[in-house]
């Protein structure tokens, strides 16, 4: 099982703009689909953005045209651009398999902070 590590978090004022990478330890190109996640609080991780293999991409309503998703098959990384970042948007950020669950090997995330 690919092993990931994300990277770009940090601190932005609210509406402005960040992007976030991961890097895998192993050929993504076996993984149909690739997904980034959130994790509120207490709470369980959240999609925010996936992305197929042949680079069709989808978000949920929260993210849809503000995030950017993308893939490098060749270099084994993950991106994803995040613009208009919103309060709520303060979480731990994570990369993986677009089906992954709790039982699945996560990375440590990155740490985006909206705040002014």
């Amino acid at each position: 099982q690919a092993q990931f590590v994300e990277s770009g978090g940090g601190l932005v004022q609210p509406g402005g703009s960040l992007g976030l990478s991961c890097v895998a330890s192993a050929n993504i190109s076996s993984i149909y689909a690739m997904g980034w996640y959130r994790q509120p609080p207490g709470k369980p991780r959240e999609l925010v953005a996936a992305i197929r293999l042949g680079g069709v991409a989808n978000y949920p309503t929260a993210t849809k045209g503000r995030f950017t998703i993308s893939r490098d098959n060749e270099k084994n990384t993950l991106s994803l651009q995040m613009n208009d970042l919103k309060p709520e948007g303060t979480r731990v950020y994570y990369c993986n398999d677009r089906w992954a669950d709790t039982d699945s090997t996560w990375g440590q995330g990155a740490q985006v902070t909206v705040s002014s």
